[in-house]
Order: C-alpha cells, then sequence, then structure tokens
C-alpha cells in the first residue's frame, strides 16, 4: 500500500533531486507527482536514457529497410571515411558492438574536447573506434562513440535524427516534437549538462542537427512512461505499432554481464537488463533518470531528475519504495 501523501515526503527527504515520478501499473496511473518545483509537462536532460531511445530508433530504421542488419559493419555506412594507416580493428565492427557497448576505442577516457568541438561527432567519434586490443567482447561503455549510430540513421533517412524521432516515435506516442539544441561554446554546453532548470523540448545535437546518441535528450516523466509503454505493450501504443515486437524482444535479451563497477547489471542493445526471469529491464541516465519496464508486473515507472551526479540507487529505489509495495495485480494499491 502507497500512501501519497506520506510517499511525496518520502521522496523529498531521501531522494531530493527528483522532478517528476509516472507509474502505472496494468494500464492504471497510480502515481503522477512532481517536487522542486517542476510542472508535469517541464522536461528534464535524461542523460543516458537517451541511449535507450536511440535503440528503439534503430529498431524503427531496421524495419524501414534504412539498416539491413545489426551485423552490418559500421564502415558499410560511411563509405568515403578514410581509414588510418594501419587501422584494421575498424574494419570489423558492426552496429551491434556499437548497440552492446563491445567496440573497442582508441582511449582510455572519453575524449569529449575532441570529438564535441568538431561539426560531425560522427566522424569524430570513427577517428577513436577501433585500435590494437582488436575486437575483444569487454564491456566498454560509451556515450560519445555510440554519436556513429545517430549518424548512420541520419545518413540514411536523409532526416535529422530528430526528425527521425519526431516523425516515427514521438508523433505516435503523442510527444511534442523535439527541436535541435546546438550549444554555441563550451560553457553552454557543461550549462546544459549539469543545468537544474527545466530544459525545454529539445534534443542536444552537434553542428550537422544529429541528436547525441549518448546522451542529450530532453522528456518528461510523462513522456518517459509513454516509451515504458510502448515496451510494455511490446512495440504498441494506442493499438498502433510504432516498434517491432521482435526488435523490443532482441534488445532486451541479456547480451553480456557486466562487471562491479556497474553493479554486476546486464546489458541488451542499448538497455539495462534488471532481471530477465520476470522481463524487468531499463533506461537507466546519470542523476537517476529511469525508465523501468517489468513485464511479470505489467509495470511502468518514469523518474526524472536534475543534475546531481552519480545517483546510483535509482532501481534500487524503484523495486523497494514502489515495486514491493504495490499489489502484482494492481489492485488496491495506493491511497
Amino acid at each position: 500500500m502507497i500512501n501519497l501523501t506520506e510517499f511525496h515526503k518520502y521522496v523529498s527527504d531521501n531522494q531530493p533531486n527528483i522532478c517528476q515520478m509516472v507509474v502505472v501499473q496494468n494500464d492504471r496511473e497510480i502515481i503522477n507527482d512532481t517536487w522542486n518545483g517542476y510542472k508535469a509537462d517541464d522536461t528534464v536532460h535524461t542523460m543516458s536514457v537517451t541511449k535507450s531511445i536511440v535503440s528503439l530508433l534503430v529498431g524503427i530504421a531496421i524495419e524501414q529497410g534504412l539498416i539491413s542488419s545489426v551485423d552490418d559493419y559500421v564502415l558499410d555506412y560511411f563509405p568515403d571515411y578514410k581509414i588510418k594507416r594501419g587501422e584494421k580493428t575498424i574494419q570489423k565492427v558492426t552496429l551491434k558492438n556499437l548497440l552492446t557497448m563491445t567496440a573497442p576505442y582508441k582511449y582510455k577516457s572519453e575524449p569529449w574536447s575532441k570529438i564535441c568541438v568538431q561539426e560531425d561527432w560522427s566522424i569524430a567519434a570513427l577517428d577513436f573506434l577501433g585500435g590494437r586490443r582488436g575486437i575483444t567482447g569487454e564491456f566498454q561503455y560509451s556515450t560519445l562513440g555510440i554519436h556513429i549510430l545517430t549518424g548512420i540513421i541520419a545518413t540514411t533517412s536523409q532526416m535529422t535524427t530528430v526528425d527521425f524521432a519526431d516523425k516515427y516515435l514521438f508523433e505516435p506516442l503523442a510527444i511534442a516534437p523535439r527541436k535541435i539544441y546546438v550549444a554555441p561554446d563550451a560553457e553552454a554546453h557543461k550549462a546544459f549538462t549539469v543545468g537544474k532548470t527545466p530544459k525545454g523540448k529539445i534534443w542536444f545535437s552537434d553542428d550537422k542537427g544529429v541528436g547525441a546518441a549518448g546522451y542529450g535528450l530532453c522528456l518528461s516523466a510523462d513522456e518517459m512512461a509513454k516509451i515504458g509503454l510502448l515496451c510494455l505493450k511490446k512495440g504498441t501504443f494506442n493499438n498502433r505499432r510504432i516498434v517491432s515486437e521482435k526488435w523490443i524482444e532482441e534488445s532486451t535479451v541479456v547480451r553480456l554481464h557486466c562487471d562491479k563497477k556497474f553493479r554486476d547489471m546486464k546489458y541488451g542493445y542499448l538497455w539495462w537488463i534488471i532481471d530477465e526471469n520476470e522481463g524487468s529491464y531499463a533506461a537507466i541516465g546519470n542523476s537517476g533518470n529511469v525508465i523501468y519496464i517489468n513485464r511479470q508486473r505489467e509495470l511502468v515507472v518514469a523518474v526524472s531528475g536534475y543534475f546531481k551526479p552519480t545517483v546510483l540507487d535509482r532501481i534500487d529505489f524503484i523495486r523497494e519504495q514502489i515495486e514491493e509495495k504495490i499489489s502484482v495485480y494492481g489492485g488496491a494499491a495506493y491511497e
């Protein structure tokens, strides 16, 4: 049983950066609340939740025939790219490597200052793809490298990634169109990333208008919940097919196991797999932004939060303070 008044206070006291939350079980809205002066239609920078949205867009592009297969080589989509002398690994990297974070890179830490000052981030990211170690299958979490994926969508669709998402994902979900936002300088880029105020309906993009694949999408919890419901319904929303059921299933199958740095979680195609037995998985971003889906319980939880680095307990919070306290069958679970 969840008492909504007590729950609101608990969040204020124990999860102080949460701005919005929507909880839906068995098509019944259980919680829709706001904190920290946010309104229900305000947006936050969802951080790496963006990655999972990009996974959906890749699935849509495959369904449309714009992308042939996740087994395609990345360079098949960049035929004019000039490979550096002696570089062999990059030729073997597939889209699946990008989707599962098993693509190798020639850096120890992400080269923000070298990629984010370029006009075309996809090409800049390609310059760091590969390396002498080859493709090892090891998990190497990347925010900048997977910008290659949105670059591929833009190239094959002849649309900006944002326009593609607006037409084929957001509009069918009754989510207002996002607009391209390009930071004029490094200071504005930082302000966008760490600011705590509402962001507007935007998607951070490179100078070519290609939405950042690893971060940058701004959504409200209401909008995040719609995406969660789309996934829960295996690619349909209001009885309309938006993403193929096959892609939803393939994206949320365990592809590899992560180490303790990532809390021993499992990974699919840009989705974190929480418990494969109950069919729970999540889009997780810094600051505790989350879209959580539990198929067994017919449950979707969307949480938005303003910038607060290293919020690592949001899934625990969802499972302990929401999931465990509501009825499996969506009965009288709140008051």
